[in-house]
């Protein structure tokens, strides 16, 4: 956090883009970690974002057959859905979205990492089950629950967009009714 704003001033800048010069000459600027249950301190303004990494252990993968490579022309993917499916992916787990938000959710990270692997075919199969273990294990790390402010976006150096919250909601709903 740079004097309050998760990143800094610069709107789709991460803090390791941001230069000295971004700021003016004698400006006074207060760092500060992310302040998150999920993201413990470890030291001055590093923090463990390890919870990210188990949120993503829980059930962020795709089945495949082994074997050799399948023709990349064998599973048409129109456009819109491959560019939905890029823009979730876009999410760099960075935390901006933890940080930003007044209740610490890490709902568009965990939206935009269920999101790119189930809007692809290759993800369905897992979709459900994906969506019911990362969201359980989201929950089991601490963070708040989703309200839809919006402040995770604004904040996001990827402009992961929020539609991905939806994704993951209509994923959960529908695997955890499909598991009873």
């Amino acid at each position: 956090m740079i004097n309050g704003v998760a990143h800094g001033p610069m709107r789709v800048t991460t803090v390791c883009q941001l230069t000295m010069r971004h700021f003016k000459d004698g400006q006074e600027l207060v760092l500060e970690p992310w302040r998150a249950k999920g993201f413990p301190l470890i030291k001055d303004l590093v923090v463990d974002r390890s919870s990210f990494d188990r949120i993503i252990a829980s059930g962020g993968y795709i089945s495949v057959p082994t074997g050799s490579a399948p023709d990349g022309n064998a599973v048409l993917i129109s456009k819109t859905v491959a560019d939905r499916s890029m823009d979730a992916a876009a999410c760099i787990g960075c935390g901006a979205c933890v940080a930003a938000c007044p209740n610490a959710s890490a709902a568009l990270f965990t939206g935009a990492k269920i999101a790119h692997l189930g809007i692809l075919p290759q993800g369905k199969p897992e979709r459900d089950r994906r969506a019911v273990r990362m969201v359980a294990q989201m929950n089991e790390e601490g963070f708040g629950g989703c309200t839809n402010i919006g402040e995770c976006t604004s904040a996001c150096p990827k402009e992961v967009p929020l539609e991905v919250i939806a994704v993951m909601n209509r994923d959960y709903l529908g695997g955890s009714w499909r598991e009873r």
